[in-house]
């Protein structure tokens, strides 16, 4: 228990060095820092750092409506393209939560059904969900979201809108965002260091929705100054004032776009430029090519932000957004289509922020009870154990920096619960010493010589140890998957202490112990 070979004293060594290397940027500033050394640093939390909060909210109503403008353009496309030929319908209608159509010749009717259902089967078949029902009454078919679908691509929705708002704030290049999902509907962001709400909630509350779609040219005025759309139509507002009827289907979308960025335009005006990916650009050149001598709007989150006319086809599958921009603007725009729209749209509910100053005030705090609590558990382990408190003091000290390398080493954020939990890892630490200390003392009154005693105390309180740190990093492990924000904060520094105050408690301890032992030989161990 107590013999150490070679190798297993320098893999010791070795990972306390590791350990001071991932620790030391964190107090020696990085441009002192040799390159070739770890440069990464402990992340500050919103409540130590200061920053902005928001929370923010879907409405599964707009997550329907989506689905079923995907469900309205899924049955025109199949049912032109079906097998055997096109089929002809006519009164295509939108309720709530269903589109119905009618057949135009009943014998379609066992094709179209066919077709339909074909294509709102379950994606791949896996989870079993019928997202969509399809039924007829006589030549009318109805296609009808279910509750279970509606629920699914809620969940989907949300997910895709923490990935996009990610990658906004990313842009920006704000260090450690902490964005999670809440519930079934609700979005926390929270970024640290950035202390303008406004900005962050202009950025991440846009859909930034881009569509090309052709103006309808033979609308007529008076039945579109009473707000009444030709069918296939509907009208928007435009940016420039007053409004314009477009075609509903867009002709291209911003989801092929694979770059955007700040330009200017023929004026030396600020612009957005923009390019597609292949597929996009062949498609918009299609669609140029076929539309010639005819205006089309560029629309953004259902606004028209400019109608230029289509004098030549577009072939190069890039072009240019040009408006009333200004550099800030021009360069939030090409963020929000480099980044992709989001699927739903998200509401502010809660909003606040954090000053620096608090959270300079929360760190010295932390600090402080950190300090503190080390101090006084040293104090009382040195007076208590003589020798062995010394070592349990050497141990909680590696403990500490451990803790910080790997937090480092990992990217972590630390929160203000997480110093609890820091604070509570040096009581844990010394604990396990406390269980060692105790059993060799019983062992000595028992009458066993020194060495013994020392190598029975080990092997038997470290059983103890570990039974009792496996409970308690399960019940971290819960709080962390079940948990959120300080929650997590905590449970993950709480789980990094638990796992190396084992390691220092009980392995350096005892290397430290048995080369004492070696040098010394005592006869007699006061403890």
């Amino acid at each position: 228990m107590l013999d150490f070979p070679n190798w297993k004293i320098w893999s010791i060594f070795a990972t306390l060095i590791v350990g001071v290397l991932f620790a030391a940027p964190n107090f020696v500033p990085l441009s002192a820092w040799p390159e070739p050394l770890p440069q990464s640093q402990l992340n500050l939390g919103l409540d130590l750092r200061g920053g902005s909060h928001l929370m923010l909210e879907a409405t599964p109503t707009d997550v329907l409506e989506a689905k079923l403008d995907a469900l309205e353009d899924t049955a025109r496309t199949e049912l032109r393209i079906a097998e055997g030929g096109a089929i002809s319908f006519s009164d295509l209608n939108r309720s709530a939560d269903s589109i119905s159509l009618t057949i135009a010749k009943p014998e379609d009717l066992p094709r179209a059904l066919a077709t339909l259902q074909r294509v709102t089967l379950p994606a791949g078949g896996i989870t079993g969900v019928r997202e969509t029902e399809v039924s007829n009454n006589g030549p009318r078919i109805t296609l009808k979201a279910t509750q279970a679908g509606v629920a699914l691509a809620v969940d989907s929705a949300m997910a895709q809108a923490v990935e996009v708002i990610r990658r906004r704030i990313d842009e920006l290049g704000t260090r450690e965002p902490t964005i999670i999902r809440q519930g079934t509907s609700r979005i926390v962001v929270q970024v640290p260091g950035l202390q303008d709400p406004d900005a962050l909630k202009s950025l991440i509350g846009k859909t930034a929705k881009l569509e090309f779609k052709l103006v309808d040219v033979d609308a007529d005025p008076t039945r579109v100054a009473e707000g009444r759309a030709p069918p296939g139509s509907e009208i928007l507002p435009s940016l420039e004032g007053g409004s314009m009827v477009v075609k509903r289907r867009a002709i291209i979308s911003g989801d092929q776009l694979i770059d955007s960025q700040v330009s200017t335009d023929q004026n030396n005006q600020p612009a957005v430029s923009f390019r597609f990916d292949s597929t996009g650009g062949r498609r918009f050149a299609q669609a140029t090519q076929a539309n010639v001598g005819r205006p089309f709007a560029i629309v953004l989150d259902d606004v028209i932000i400019s109608a230029p006319r289509i004098n030549e086809p577009i072939l190069g599958g890039s072009g240019i957004i040009s408006g009333s921009y200004t550099i800030a603007t021009a360069n939030e725009l090409a963020i929000l289509l480099r980044s992709g729209k989001l699927p739903v749209e998200l509401k502010v509910i809660e909003e606040r922020t954090v000053g620096p100053d608090l959270g300079a005030d929360s760190i010295r705090a932390g600090a402080i009870a950190s300090a503190l609590a080390t101090v006084l558990v040293a104090v009382f382990m040195v007076i208590t154990y003589g020798r062995f408190g010394v070592y349990s003091v050497i141990a909680l000290i590696a403990n500490a920096v451990l803790v910080m390398a790997v937090m480092s080493g990992l990217g972590a954020t630390l929160t203000l619960p997480g110093i609890a939990g820091f604070v509570l890892t040096i009581g844990a630490a010394v604990d396990a010493n406390v269980l060692i200390n105790e059993r060799i003392r019983e062992e000595l009154r028992r009458g066993r010589a020194v060495i013994g005693a020392i190598e029975t105390g080990y092997r038997e309180a470290s059983r103890t140890i570990f039974d009792a740190n496996v409970t308690n990093v399960i019940a971290a492990a819960i709080m962390f998957s079940f948990g959120s924000g300080p929650v997590k904060g905590f449970a993950i520094v709480l789980i990094i202490g638990i796992i190396t105050s084992v390691f220092t408690a009980v392995t350096i301890t005892r290397l430290i112990v048995s080369r004492w032992l070696r040098g010394t030989r005592p006869q007699a161990l006061v403890l």
